[in-house]
């Protein structure tokens, strides 16, 4: 009789989660956590201080300080000198506005803020990833990377670079690392009102007209978190092992592609 298929990381994988605070990461980190796999959360100072992770450890860093970066890295090699898996989920959106009224101070923080940082934090963790293992990097994008929302132009560019970036370096990296993508569209976490660690009003205002944004989407409602992890936890697991450089919409068949 076959094995059944595993579709979650096996108990005892170690896997760093960064933007752990977030709602997505938060989720994830909770998932992996039951699933007795040991977890190292990574956030702002901030962010871990507000929100406190179930996580085994925690690493503070600042993701725009290229310093920062080697130093949490550093830290993590002492506690798993090998990672099996690596989600990266932080990020932000930036005001909703017209690019001509973006200022260059604006840009550069959304561009750093997801793209520099994703690809600064995937280069140092390069070397906790290729060990006599298969390992796994699941990056979360967003699906306004493929359906474009006027107002959000440096943060589209982000995402989308985020994707170009990682598929090449996916091809660096095989067959001992994998490298996927997870990109969903809108989920109500406080990402639509400014982002753990800027804001976490819950009665700010959505970054968005929820009518309107509903009447794009065939399954009728918004995401959750929980919608979000299992794909990454997919993606994780070895019922992916086939899988490199793919990008996973969950986005409720808002973008079908």
């Amino acid at each position: 009789m076959a094995e059944p298929i595993a579709f979650l990381p096996p108990a005892g994988s170690r896997i760093a989660v960064l933007g752990a605070c977030g709602g997505i990461g938060a989720d994830v980190v909770r998932a992996l956590v039951d699933g007795g796999c040991t977890v190292i959360a990574m956030d702002l100072p901030k962010s871990l201080a507000e929100a406190p992770s179930p996580a085994h450890h925690a690493v503070a860093f600042d993701g725009r300080d290229p310093a920062s970066i080697e130093t949490a890295f550093a830290q993590v090699a002492g506690i798993a000198p090998e990672l099996d898996g690596l989600v990266i989920a932080s990020g932000f959106a930036g005001p909703r506005q017209p690019i001509d009224q973006w200022d260059i101070g604006q840009i550069d923080d959304v561009l750093e803020g997801n793209l520099r940082l994703m690809t600064l934090c995937l280069r140092a963790a390069v070397p906790l990833l290729r060990h006599g293992r298969p390992a796994s990097v699941v990056m979360l994008t967003s699906d306004m990377a493929y359906i474009p929302q006027a107002g959000y132009a440096p943060y589209v560019a982000a995402k989308a670079g985020m994707v170009a970036m990682g598929q090449s370096v996916a091809r660096e990296l095989a067959p001992s690392v994998r490298i996927n993508f997870v990109s969903p569209g809108a989920v109500d976490t406080p990402f639509l009102r400014g982002g753990r660690g800027r804001s976490t009003d819950p009665t700010a205002p959505l970054r968005f007209d929820m009518a309107a944004y509903l009447a794009q989407v065939p399954l009728a409602r918004m995401a959750t978190a929980a919608d979000v992890t299992g794909p990454i936890l997919f993606l994780l697991g070895p019922a992916s092992d086939y899988m490199t450089g793919t990008v996973l919409h969950v986005s409720g068949g808002a973008f079908m592609g």
